[in-house]
């Protein structure tokens, strides 16, 4: 119980976290994994000092709790036939998040989407093989969304890495 509030924590959980508390290891795993998801848990325990019943249940936590979502490969998407890359920025229509984002995950090509805050309402990422397929992207599909109101297409001349994720 929080000796503030006489509430019960939640799930174990401190009052008012959200997520749980990582420690140095878990860390240490999540940085490595982001480097190499295939690594096997042998190398992953010697990479971060424990044992391998140690890493192999800190991953299984990781993932059960949804820290860990998955594994995947990081794929070049010019290399892959992407080579047009826009984030088109979405006005929306109050109180139809759910049903727009629905239909948006259904369009061809978009990457990634977010709810944001600010002058605009979703943000997305999108990457298609040339120029015509991001206007047919954007004017067909996009637009063809009820409750969709304006776009705003940013075309990406260049990207740039960044820091590895956890550094």
């Amino acid at each position: 119980m929080d000796h503030l509030s006489g509430v019960p924590p939640l799930s174990g959980r401190p009052v008012g976290r959200s997520a749980p508390v990582l420690d140095d290891v878990d860390w240490a795993i999540l940085r490595e994994l982001a480097a190499d998801g295939r690594m096997s848990v042998r190398t992953l325990a010697e990479r971060v000092r424990v044992s391998r019943t140690n890493a192999y249940a800190r991953v299984e936590r990781l993932s059960a709790g949804g820290v860990i979502t998955g594994f995947t490969a990081r794929v070049d998407p010019a290399r892959a036939g992407l080579g047009t890359t826009a984030y088109v920025l979405l006005n929306i229509e109050q109180n139809v998040w759910e049903t727009v984002s629905d239909q948006l995950r259904d369009v061809p090509y978009v990457q990634h989407m977010a709810l944001v805050g600010g002058d605009v309402d979703i943000m997305m990422l999108v990457r298609t093989p040339d120029n015509a397929t991001l206007r047919d992207v954007v004017i067909a599909a996009v637009h063809a969304v009820p409750g969709v109101r304006t776009t705003r297409t940013w075309l990406v001349f260049e990207e740039l890495a960044g820091r590895r994720p956890f550094d």
